[in-house]
């Protein structure tokens, strides 16, 4: 399974809506369609802060899996709101630094209309969780022994 296909078969993943439509490299770039129960405002649409962070912590972590070959849960992350988000995202993400224990990536979100809508800054922990880690539950045996290696 490629992890472009790891990655959007993650049930919240799906469950938001979100399609990573790259990964590689230390980048990754994701989509997510503006639905009504994304929004904020109970009179208009306007993306809930939660769903653009979900987002850029999947994008982000994506990219950072991409390159750490392992399971790398979110150590921390700082988002910056630049504007309100009223259409379709699109998330950006590269790895800035990828260290031994840690890797520190960046990531822009835009609208369907180009505007700079976040910007965020992410830590992962990239030493990896394997054998009995929670996050290696159901992953098929290919997988699993990529994100082993």
């Amino acid at each position: 399974m490629s992890l472009q296909a790891l990655f959007n078969a993650i049930p919240f993943v799906e469950d938001l809506g979100m399609d990573i439509t790259e990964v590689g490299d230390g980048h990754a770039v994701g989509r997510l369609p503006l639905r009504p129960e994304h929004s904020s405002n109970p009179h208009g649409r306007i993306a809930h802060g939660g769903v653009t962070y979900s987002l850029v912590d999947t994008v982000g972590g994506a990219a950072v899996v991409s390159l750490s070959g392992s399971i790398s849960p979110t150590v921390d992350m700082r988002i910056d709101y630049l504007a309100p988000a009223t259409d379709d995202l699109r998330a950006e993400a590269n790895v800035v630094r990828d260290g031994g224990s840690v890797a520190v990536v960046d990531v822009e979100v835009y609208d369907a209309e180009d505007h700079h809508v976040a910007s965020a800054r992410g830590t992962y922990k990239t030493d990896g969780e394997t054998g009995d880690s929670p996050w290696m539950d159901g992953v098929d045996a290919e997988t699993a022994e990529r994100l082993s290696d």
